[in-house]
């Protein structure tokens, strides 16, 4: 799962540019007492902003042995007075960095993720989970490998997009680079319960009998994880686009499947949208599709060269970049407008923006690669039920592909690595997640999301105890900041209040463009 819903929002803004120019007392569950109460020290870090670190146990069953070391940032209250408390947030991955997005509050870049009403309310925290960013990031490939893999020329007829044996290469690598590369009890305790642990941890350094939370796709596992872990230490928690929270741990393959079908009916939902426009959708003249999936096997017949700028990566757009830009673009409605300048420049010989987008969850702002990966598998092979045997992965990867006729094949075989990896978790913990004991959480679920599928967000709400769904019409991966005043309003409202929606409530969205009203894309 790739959720980065405040970075995508800043990158979209980027794009835009450039397309335009406690206590120490024991937890639910018998759960053992933690062994220190030392208070975060804060230090100031830029405007209204202050970072720490914060040491906590590698392994929570051995809470007097090696630590691991926390990345903390912290954007104050803007109203003391009126402070409720802290606010920790997660942006999902999993691998995605808090520290990140709130150091992001407020500047050019992401001038609107929050509301001003909590930014004046809470303390917002992010907490970049153990083996991510902040947090002592782990490192399994060298940058020269990491840009070999970007390099890689994909074949979008082949499953995983390269020949079999080159996927099991790079499993292997993959995983043999994580094994020398990192401590090895580090490696095994990066799972979501060990991430929920170091957040109580952190909950009792703040200061704080109870925290509120907002989580967005993977992070609503980290959340309704703690929920259900130390329920008593819950003030409000937000879960927007959950994963499931059976289907995500236990069988891992079903859940790529429908992730791939959600990708899908978002592509057409754009072509459709596009159509619907008319004029002001210029790309495909009335038929967008066609003119796409000419387009695809245009530029894999003949690859576009985009040369490198200070700060920019080059590379080569090919048939399969343009998928993957397109893939992308079904994160956000934001990107839609992007999508369609960038397939207009290919058209014309400028695959600047498809790269762009293509590669905006894999390389950092100042274009270096990005670690994403390493971390995101490092999580997901310790989370999940993933088969060892590989014939099931060519199974379910064989079924994507029939089922989805442009992202199918691309969306293929990710959790092979898993197959080889190098640290296990025989103790995994797989709830059930009821979160019994804690509060109302707020469950929200948008109608069509490309990463976490409405039926998800029913799921969730209905396991929690006190799960409250809001539904979110319309496209796109999150709602919070992003969808309009009903969502924004009946968040704020429960986060500062406590009042919850009435049951069945429905936001309406503004509906998608695939054209900036301002020009972007036409």
């Amino acid at each position: 799962m790739r959720s980065r819903r405040r970075t995508i929002r800043a990158s979209a803004a980027a794009l835009a540019v450039a397309v335009l120019a406690g206590c120490a007392t024991g937890g639910a569950a018998g759960e053992p007492a933690p062994p220190v109460v030392a208070a975060v020290d804060w230090q100031e870090c830029g405007t209204n902003l202050d970072c720490a670190t914060y040491d906590v146990p590698v392994d929570h069953a051995d809470p007097g042995g090696p630590t691991v070391e926390l990345g903390l940032v912290r954007h104050r209250a803007t109203e003391p007075a009126q402070r409720i408390g802290s606010l920790l947030v997660n942006p999902g991955g999993p691998g995605g960095s808090a520290t990140e997005g709130v150091r992001m509050i407020g500047t050019p870049t992401d001038p609107g993720s929050w509301s001003p009403e909590l930014l004046a309310r809470y303390d917002i925290v992010g907490m970049d989970p153990r083996g991510v960013g902040e947090s002592d990031g782990i490192r399994c490939l060298s940058d020269a490998q990491r840009e070999e893999d970007l390099a890689a020329d994909l074949d979008p007829t082949l499953t995983g997009g390269l020949p079999r044996e080159v996927l099991d290469a790079e499993a292997r690598e993959l995983a043999e680079g994580c094994a020398e590369g990192v401590d090895p009890a580090l490696l095994a305790n990066m799972a979501t319960d060990d991430v929920a642990r170091d957040m109580d941890l952190v909950r009792t350094g703040l200061g704080e009998e109870q925290i509120s939370y907002l989580g967005t796709s993977y992070g609503t596992l980290l959340g309704a994880t703690y929920a259900t872990l130390f329920p008593d230490r819950v003030r409000h928690m937000v879960l927007d686009a959950p994963v499931h929270p059976v289907r995500w741990q236990q069988d891992p393959l079903a859940a790529t499947a429908e992730q791939a079908a959600g990708g899908e009916r978002m592509l057409d939902l754009w072509f459709a949208t596009c159509r619907d426009e008319g004029a002001a959708c210029p790309f495909g003249d009335g038929d967008p599709q066609a003119a796409f999936d000419a387009l695809v096997a245009q530029l894999e017949a003949a690859p576009l060269d985009v040369p490198s700028a200070p700060g920019v990566a080059g590379g080569r757009v090919d048939g399969a970049t343009a998928l993957l830009a397109a893939r992308t673009a079904m994160f956000a409605r934001t990107l839609w407008p992007a999508l369609t300048a960038g397939l207009l420049s290919a058209q014309n010989g400028d695959g600047s923006v498809l790269l762009a987008l293509s590669q905006l969850l894999s390389r950092e702002p100042d274009g270096t690669p990005a670690g994403f990966l390493e971390a995101n598998m490092a999580v997901n092979c310790l989370d999940r039920a993933v088969p060892a045997d590989v014939d099931e992965h060519e199974r379910n990867a064989a079924e994507i592909a029939a089922a989805n006729p442009r992202f199918g094949d691309l969306s293929g075989m990710i959790l092979l690595s898993c197959t080889e990896w190098p640290a296990s978790n025989p103790d995994r913990f797989t709830g059930p997640l009821t979160a019994a004991g804690a509060p109302p959480i707020l469950v929200v679920g948008g109608r069509e999301d490309s990463q976490t599928p409405y039926p998800w967000a029913q799921a969730m709400a209905e396991s929690l105890e006190g799960g409250v769904l809001l539904t979110r019409e319309g496209v796109g991966h999150g709602s919070y900041r992003t969808s309009g005043p009903c969502v924004d309003g009946a968040v704020d409202r429960y986060l500062i209040d406590g009042e919850v929606p009435s049951p069945g409530t429905v936001c309406a969205q503004e509906p998608a463009a695939t054209t900036n009203p301002e020009g972007l894309g036409g």
